[in-house]
């Protein structure tokens, strides 16, 4: 089990990392969300050995995760970290640098093992091209067969599909994430992707200045509409007044965009603003009496037309 407990950090007097604590169990995946300066690095660093802590302390069963005071080497060696420069070697072949920490003494099963990682990352046709040469996408494939090379207790990911186009990406994170389940491999993914997060995860927690504000499964969290921070991590989400949606007080509903639709009439008069397709439907921005919301709809609809809207008959307030 990983365990965090009451873990502190700061860059001179800033607080980047205050009083995080959670576990995990051995296998499970973990998504950290935060918008951009939360912590989320930071943190992964911290998991890896690779700051010394202000307060707190991290356990990886019954060992624990010191910095470099302790180290003469920081990081520990039961652990793979991919940060987001990759830190691979430009002048030598993908081959070799998926091969790099593999021991030599058995070279044919080095090898076997270089080719099952290079087509798990779909990078088998550039084995002997130099690094350097490889665009920002193959470089990050090349990244994460090397984390990968020596089946680590945990793996660390920071962004680790970022620079690679939709067109692989979907199916790359799901042999990635499928790879590391079957060999028990614990992963902490620090994410901005909802896929990454949504489709892949044990557990999610999120950051807002160094410090938790929620945690729990992904549904539980995509659900609980608690938080409108963790809300639009998912993306758009809506604030509306209770009394647009049939409730009997002001208070503030956070509604996603797709819980909406179009009825006879309602509470919730809008006027459309714009559409923008999105493949299956279009998403819409409206004008209503306190502001502007979203929502989806199967057809383009034209500007400055009104409608009314209430919640789908699944969704409650």
């Amino acid at each position: 089990m990983l365990s965090l407990t009451n873990v502190v950090f700061s860059y001179q007097k800033s607080k980047v990392i205050n009083k995080v604590s959670f576990s995990l169990e051995n296998g499970q995946h973990l998504s950290i969300l935060g918008e951009s300066g939360s912590g989320k690095s930071t943190l992964l660093k911290a998991i890896y050995g690779l700051l010394d802590l202000n307060e707190g302390e991290i356990f990886w069963n019954e060992t624990e995760v010191l910095g470099p005071k302790f180290n003469l080497v920081p990081g520990m060696p039961f652990m793979k970290y991919l940060a987001q420069d990759f830190d691979l070697m430009p002048y030598i072949t993908v081959s070799e640098n998926i091969g790099k920490y593999l021991s030599n003494f058995y070279p044919e099963k080095k090898q076997e093992r270089i080719s099952d990682l290079l087509r798990l990352v779909e990078m088998t046709d550039f084995s002997d091209v130099k690094v350097k040469n490889l665009s920002g996408g193959q470089m990050q494939r090349v990244a994460i067969a090397r984390v990968l090379a020596l089946e680590p207790e945990i793996l660390l990911f920071d962004e680790p599909f970022s620079h690679i186009d939709n067109s692989r990406k979907n199916n790359l994170r799901r042999s990635v994430f499928n790879y590391a389940k079957v060999k028990g491999i614990t992963c902490i993914v620090a994410t901005h992707d909802m896929d990454d997060a949504l489709s892949f995860s044990d557990k999610i927690i999120v950051l807002k200045n160094g410090g938790i504000i929620a945690e729990g499964t992904p549904i539980e969290l995509f659900n609980s509409k608690d938080s409108v921070d963790v809300g639009k991590l998912f993306g758009d989400v809506n604030q509306i007044d209770a009394l647009f949606l049939g409730g009997l007080n002001d208070e503030k509903q956070l509604v996603y965009p797709f819980e909406l639709e179009i009825t006879d009439w309602s509470n919730l008069k809008i006027e459309v603003l714009k559409s923008y397709f999105k493949g299956k439907n279009y998403l819409i921005e409206a004008h209503y009496d306190n502001g502007v919301l979203f929502f989806e709809h199967g057809t383009l609809l034209a500007n400055n037309s009104q409608f009314y809207l209430k919640l789908k008959d699944n969704v409650s307030i």
